[in-house]
């Protein structure tokens, strides 16, 4: 018998197509009284129809969340909380409005309300990110994890179907990571392999029919569970490498874990030969690298750094950084073979 340890993280999850009209409720669970919404640029719209729709429960909206967390982003979206008084953070949207709510629960104490809008899974995970002067620095804290999750598949139906498919292939690699961990137990190889499975059936049938609600919802599901296992093992090379590219050269977040999965996957294939044949039973492929390729390439999605971005010089910068201070991995971290790995993504190649 396999000895283990399984850390469970406490959220309540309100799932299901209507679910959004549980917010008032869910807000005064909390015990507060003065909201403020959270959002990109982009979602004001939607970020401001919801103050509107909590009335006196809406203390503001701040609709200026971006990738990766900028830290001035950060200190001013927390002056802004303490300047209306607010005494709990809604963030709608995807990974950069639930990054940012962290950003400020992580000084403030603040209890966060997400209610994705994509797959991007962050809202299940105490993890939390801000980028200062280029570099992007992770961390864990409980006071960070989102109290309440709203899962809403009606809300998904706006996001385009090249953003739909990125942000669910991002949610897998939370899973693909977690089922070779370090600390990865039997519980969230169950939860990995699930999660894996609902968003490979899930994102073909959302690219042929983007409001389809079936669809949507097995996605929802599927970036839960993704979530969830990200939140209770720690990350690897995959994450490493992601975060190193995106903070260092600001590239589109989802994206970047899209093209560079199948790479990493295919270097710790022979290091992790269970959490590999589970990823790719879950694709009903015969290769878990190449399952997660051709999922992407297949639907439209870019497999190449070049294409997002990334010049060939980035790469010895980029391959510098990710061997300073290296995640723990199956497979040692190693210059030559990391340098590959690189070029493969670079290039768009399909694993061997």
């Amino acid at each position: 018998m396999e000895s283990f340890v399984y850390n469970g993280l406490a959220s309540r999850v309100i799932f299901g197509v209507g679910s959004l009209d549980q917010l008032d409720r869910e807000i005064g669970l909390l015990g507060a009284t003065r909201a403020i919404v959270l959002s990109t640029p982009q979602q004001r719209a939607q970020a401001e129809a919801l103050a509107a729709s909590l009335g006196s429960r809406a203390a503001g909206v701040y609709a200026e969340a971006v990738m990766h967390v900028p830290i001035e982003t950060a200190r001013a979206a927390r002056d802004f909380a303490a300047q209306v008084g607010a005494d709990c953070a809604i963030a709608i949207g995807g990974g950069s409005t639930t990054g940012l709510g962290k950003a400020i629960a992580l000084e403030t104490s603040l209890p966060i309300i997400a209610i994705p809008t994509t797959y991007a899974g962050s809202e299940m995970t105490p993890i939390y990110g801000l980028t200062e002067d280029g570099v992007k620095k992770t961390g864990r804290d409980l006071r960070v994890l989102p109290r309440t999750v709203i899962y809403d598949p009606s809300l998904t139906t706006s996001l385009p179907p090249a953003l739909s498919l990125t942000s669910g292939i991002n949610a897998i690699a939370h899973a693909a990571e977690g089922l070779y961990a370090q600390d990865a137990n039997p519980v969230i190889a169950l939860m990995a392999e699930e999660g894996i499975r609902a968003l490979g059936e899930g994102l073909p049938r959302v690219m042929l029919k983007t409001d389809d609600l079936a669809a949507r919802g097995d996605c929802l599901y599927g970036a839960w569970l993704c979530g969830a296992v990200l939140g209770s093992v720690g990350m690897a090379l995959h994450h490493k490498l992601c975060h190193t590219l995106g903070g260092t050269f600001n590239l589109p977040h989802a994206e970047t874990h899209t093209i560079v999965l199948p790479h990493v996957l295919a270097y710790n294939r022979e290091a992790a030969p269970e959490a590999m044949k589970r990823i790719a039973r879950a694709l009903h492929a015969d290769d878990a690298a190449q399952g997660v390729f051709d999922l992407a390439r297949d639907n439209g999605a870019p497999t190449a750094l070049r294409d997002i971005g990334v010049s060939a010089s980035d790469l010895d910068v980029a391959l510098d950084l990710a061997l300073k201070n290296p995640y723990w991995n199956p497979r040692p971290v190693e210059r030559t073979p990391l340098r590959a790995l690189l070029e493969a993504a670079f290039e768009g190649r399909r694993p061997d």
